[in-house]
């Protein structure tokens, strides 16, 4: 795969949170890119940080649910630039509160948006990749709770599982009829992004963040990463990975911890609710932002080891000299006690 600087990135969702932070970063190494939203004001303002960042930029309106638009982004780009090397599916929505709370209405706008949106993108993206003899990359920003619900975001969660099956089937599709076409499945913990401001609430209290909450920075660190590296899927933030190893371990402790915890861990009492419109319906007013408050961490030992061959290779020396150690101190300790031979 080329390297980034030498790459056409689409990103679906790049008008804010981890889909401009990755639009910024990939003009930073050199990279075309092409953000797409609804929310016009944020997609311009996207569009000139990102070109400020060094790279160039297209900024095309698109609601992710239709098919139409989501191929006029394609057609402007492989019109501009001749082709597209990794196309990113960033786009979420949410609304928070109980199933039973959540108007039919509102549960089928998200999964409009979360999976059929992917789909639409990945078909798009196909269409396009399969005709260049390079292939390309398409990379799916799913979540942690893909692999593990949580109450109070029941159709958010359904269509993250969703998306984590829906590009299993495709990858194995991709490589069953020998085209370069590769599907990385991107996996954070929450991150500190406009997501949960702009999030419907049928709760009495505004969403916030379970934490530990990562900054945008790692996710699209990441989501480069899988642009240029044959990755399957990658956990962001160690919180991510626990998450998707205790449901296999145990969903059943993560049943009683979320019940617990769950409830408390995504209410913030001290917001109302209706203060800032949400985006379900139509993309948010004013410039966006990537950050969105929630104060993220910026360093995540899981992830650099994940993304960085001298993390992992510094764990293993370290684990292997701790071995050596352990075992020369017991051995001494051998030798010490009375009564022992050599």
């Amino acid at each position: 795969m080329n390297p980034i600087g030498e790459q056409v990135i689409v990103i679906i969702g790049g008008s804010s949170g981890i889909g401009r932070a990755t639009g910024v970063e990939a003009a930073r190494q050199g990279a075309k890119v092409a953000v797409a939203a609804r929310g016009q004001e944020a997609l311009n303002a996207a569009a000139a940080e990102i070109r400020n960042a060094g790279g160039e930029v297209l900024a095309i309106p698109c609601d992710v649910s239709d098919a139409t638009q989501v191929d006029e982004v394609a057609d402007r780009v492989v019109a501009a630039w001749g082709g597209i090397d990794t196309w990113v599916n960033a786009a979420a929505v949410s609304v928070y509160g109980e199933f039973a709370d959540i108007p039919e209405a509102e549960f089928r706008r998200v999964i409009e948006v979360d999976i059929l949106g992917v789909a639409n993108g990945m078909r798009t993206a196909i269409g396009r990749m399969r005709s260049q003899p390079r292939g390309g990359t398409i990379v799916n920003v799913s979540s942690g709770l893909g692999d593990r619900a949580v109450p109070l975001q029941s159709a958010y969660c359904a269509a993250k599982h969703a998306v984590n099956g829906l590009s299993e089937a495709v990858r194995t599709e991709l490589e069953h009829d020998g085209l370069p076409i590769r599907v990385s499945v991107i996996k954070p913990a929450s991150i500190d992004t406009p997501f949960f401001r702009h999030a419907k609430s049928r709760m009495d209290a505004a969403p916030k963040p379970l934490p530990p909450v990562y900054d945008p920075s790692l996710v699209a660190e990441a989501i480069l990463y899988a642009a240029v590296h044959p990755v399957r899927e990658l956990p962001v933030g160690g919180a991510s990975a626990a998450l998707s190893a205790l449901e296999k371990i145990s969903p059943r402790l993560l049943d009683l911890q979320l019940r617990l915890v769950g409830y408390p861990g995504q209410r913030d009492d001290t917001i109302d609710p209706d203060a800032t419109p949400d985006n379900l319906w139509a993309g948010s007013s004013g410039p966006g932002s990537v950050e969105g408050g929630y104060g993220g961490r910026s360093v995540s030992l899981y992830s650099w080891l994940r993304l960085t061959p001298v993390g992992r290779g510094a764990v293993v020396a370290g684990a292997a000299l701790t071995g050596l150690a352990l075992s020369r101190q017991l051995a001494s300790r051998g030798r010490q006690r009375p009564g022992a031979s050599a």
